[in-house]
């Protein structure tokens, strides 16, 4: 069987179309898999089984990036082509079987509406393909020892980013004495271009239980080394989606985006949003990539505290001492 699995040029969603290209190959254990999509997500897909090739979309002007595609993939006789971006190139392939997903503004989460979109009996949770390489280069990079609270101060505009100054505040009083992460060591997450957005809370942890990872991983890696923390609270991300697809309790920060389509997926997972709404965030003039001052301030400490405590609580029903590295 040859499988087209057509999917995002973000690493979130793509994150979230996981759980689908899951099934199938459940369903379809012999497929021949290539997968479409943009660069930031492609590395990925390099553990999925079977995988033929993955086709990195640059996105160009004039749609010149579907004609591009249609071009690598038009010569193949597929057995089965999904489409997560909503393009015609299905309907210009030969192929047995397509499906073209369209996505909607209802109120509805992205995995339940992929799920629906292929009519599943179960929802489709994301779960991503671990190589023995990534895990091992984890392991290595974030020894045994005390449980890891993995953090995410960052994301792809400053509109959605807490302020770090509020991450460091939070992290300290979840790391004190007496608390839920009272022995945890603190892994900070991002590229390395942000690391001078991350610095305010870089700088604040103690030092001897400060783990750098900044710019430290592919991004493949970077998911072995969230799979081998105990918690993790970040913005919403592609790094949140992929903490939650690793099945580490996830917590993520919702202000200018909508939490009830792109929250961390699983029971495993909890959101905590701004005070404002979503409409009334993005009816201000600041509700632009383009601007560069966040939108989160309405969110408290204490609000983001009481839903980490509440998720740990949860996840995690035995004492801190006894939660070990990668014992999630």
């Amino acid at each position: 069987m040859k499988l087209l699995f057509v999917t995002s040029n973000r690493i979130g969603d793509a994150v979230l179309s996981t759980g689908l290209l899951n099934h199938i190959l459940r369903e379809h254990p012999e497929a021949h898999t290539t997968v479409a999509c943009g660069p930031d997500p492609a590395p990925l897909f390099t553990e999925v089984p079977n995988l033929d090739r993955i086709i990195v979309m640059v996105k160009q002007p004039r749609a010149k990036h579907w004609r591009a595609l249609w071009r690598e993939t038009v010569r193949t006789r597929w057995d089965l082509v999904v489409d997560l971006r909503a393009s015609a190139l299905a309907y210009f392939l030969w192929a047995g079987e397509r499906h073209v997903f369209r996505p909607s503004n209802e109120p509805v989460h992205q995995v339940v509406q992929l799920s629906q979109f292929l009519e599943l009996d179960k929802i489709a949770a994301p779960g991503l393909w671990l190589g023995q390489k990534q895990v091992m280069a984890a392991k290595r990079a974030l020894p045994p020892g005390p449980p890891i609270l993995a953090v995410g101060p960052t994301a792809n505009w400053a509109g959605k980013q807490w302020p770090a100054s509020r991450f460091a505040d939070l992290i300290l009083r979840l790391i004190a004495p007496g608390a839920i992460l009272e022995d945890a060591r603190v892994a900070v997450f991002g590229a390395e271009s942000e690391r001078l957005a991350a610095r305010p809370l870089l700088d604040r942890i103690p030092k001897e239980r400060r783990l750098d990872c900044i710019g430290r991983f592919d991004i493949l890696t970077a998911a072995a080394a969230l799979q081998e923390c105990a918690f993790y609270i970040g913005n919403d991300s592609g790094l949140m989606h992929i903490a939650a697809a690793t099945y580490t309790p996830t917590l993520g920060l919702f202000g200018p985006s909508r939490e009830e389509i792109y929250a961390p997926w699983g029971d495993h997972c909890a959101a905590v949003r701004t005070k404002l709404t979503y409409a009334e965030l993005s009816a201000m003039p600041q509700f632009s990539p383009s601007r560069r001052e966040t939108m989160m301030g309405s969110l408290a400490v204490e609000a983001v505290e009481a839903a980490a405590v509440d998720l740990w609580r949860r996840c995690h029903p035995v004492p801190v001492s006894q939660v070990a590295s990668g014992g999630n």
